[in-house]
C-alpha cells in the first residue's frame, strides 16, 4: 500500500476518500480538514482565544493539538467526574499532554469544587448517568467560557458522533435538537460560541493521529455509558458504512446542505424562552438552571462508587451525610 501523494509507503487507507496516506501526509490531511472546516462554518476568527473541552481521549487532545498547529491560542479545561479508575485515567492522559506542550490547563472537580460525582447524581436522580454527566459539564464549560474571557468553546465531536447523533434524532423526529444540530452554536443569551473542528475527521482518523504524533490517550471507554443509545447508532452506521464508504459524511453534511434550516424556527422558539437562573445566572428556561438544582439535590449525599451503581445497587440511593 502506497501513499498517494508521494508513493512512499502508507500507514493507513481512507476508503471514503479513496486515498492512501504516509505518516506525514496524513497528518496534513488531518489539519486540512480541521482548517477547511474552520474556514468553511467560520468557525474561529484570527486572535480568538479557544477553550478546549478535554476530557484525555483521543477526539479531544487530537482536537487541542491540531488547533496548536494551526496557530490558535488554545486553552484547555478538564473536569473531574469522580468516576473510579477511569476518571483517574482520563485526568492524567489530559495533564500529561499539557505538560509535554507547554499548554495551559485547569482542572476542575465535580466532588472537590461542587461536592457530587456522576455515580453519586446518577444513583440520586434515578436517570442515566450521561444525563447528570452531559448537564454538568455544558454548564462548567460555559461558565469557565464566560468567566476566563474565551471567544469560543471548542469540543471534540468528530464526524461519527455528529452523524450518530442526527440518526438517534431523526428516528425520534427530536425536532427541537435537529433545529440545533450544527458545527457551530453562536454566542447568545449568555452562552459562549461553541464549535466542532472535527467534524470532517471520523473516530478512526483521529485515532489515527493521535498514534502518530504520539499522543497518549485514555482507550477505554467510559464505564458508565454502557448500553448509552449513541453507541448503538454509531455501531449501526458503522455497519452501513463498512459496505458503502462515505455515508456518514453524505448523512450528516446533506442534513446541513438540505434539511437543517426547516428546524431553526423551532429551536429558536425555545430559546426565546431563556433567563438568568436565579443562583448562578447562568441562562435557563426555569427559576433555578438543571445544574443549580441537581447541586442542591445532591452536593450532601454520600459518595456512591461507580462499581456499586453498574452492579444496579447504587441507583436511588439517597444516604445524606452525617455531621460529626
Amino acid at each position: 500500500m502506497k501513499c498517494t501523494v508521494c508513493r512512499g509507503p502508507a500507514v493507513i487507507d481512507l476508503r471514503r476518500h479513496n486515498a492512501n496516506f504516509c505518516g506525514d501526509h496524513f497528518l496534513k490531511f488531518c489539519r486540512d480538514q480541521v482548517a477547511k472546516a474552520i474556514i468553511q462554518h467560520d468557525m474561529i476568527a484570527a486572535g480568538h482565544r479557544v477553550l478546549v473541552a478535554v476530557s484525555g481521549g483521543k477526539d479531544s487532545l487530537a482536537l487541542w493539538d491540531l488547533l496548536v498547529e494551526l496557530g490558535y491560542e488554545a486553552h484547555g479545561r478538564y473536569i473531574g467526574l469522580g468516576i473510579g479508575g477511569y476518571s483517574k485515567a482520563s485526568t492524567a492522559a489530559s495533564v500529561a499532554f499539557a505538560e509535554s506542550r507547554g499548554l495551559p490547563l485547569r482542572l476542575i472537580d465535580l466532588r472537590g469544587e461542587y461536592g457530587y460525582d456522576i455515580p453519586t447524581a446518577a444513583a440520586v436522580t434515578r436517570r442515566v448517568p450521561c444525563s447528570s454527566c452531559g448537564m454538568s459539564k455544558r454548564h462548567l464549560i460555559d461558565s469557565a467560557a464566560r468567566d476566563g474571557g474565551f471567544d469560543v468553546v471548542a469540543t471534540g465531536h468528530n464526524l461519527d458522533d455528529e452523524a450518530a447523533v442526527l440518526l438517534g434524532n431523526v428516528l425520534h423526529w427530536h425536532t427541537g435538537y435537529l433545529g440545533r444540530q450544527a458545527p457551530v452554536l453562536p454566542e447568545r443569551d449568555g452562552f459562549p460560541r461553541k464549535v466542532k473542528p472535527l467534524v470532517r475527521l471520523s473516530e478512526r482518523e483521529t485515532a489515527a493521529y493521535c498514534v502518530i504524533r504520539g499522543i497518549d490517550y485514555i482507550v477505554d471507554e467510559c464505564p458508565m455509558a454502557e448500553g448509552n443509545r449513541h453507541l448503538r447508532y454509531k455501531e449501526a452506521l458503522n455497519t452501513i458504512e463498512a459496505t458503502s464508504p462515505g455515508t456518514k459524511h453524505a448523512f450528516y453534511f446533506e442534513f446541513l446542505d438540505k434539511a437543517a434550516d426547516r428546524f431553526r424556527p423551532e429551536a429558536a422558539v425555545a430559546q426565546d424562552s431563556l433567563r438568568p437562573c436565579t443562583v448562578c445566572g447562568s441562562p435557563t428556561s426555569a427559576e433555578v438552571c438543571a445544574f443549580c438544582r441537581l447541586v442542591d439535590r445532591v452536593s450532601d449525599v454520600e459518595p456512591v462508587p461507580v462499581e456499586l451503581l453498574r452492579a444496579g445497587r447504587g441507583r436511588g440511593q439517597s444516604t445524606r451525610k452525617v455531621s460529626r
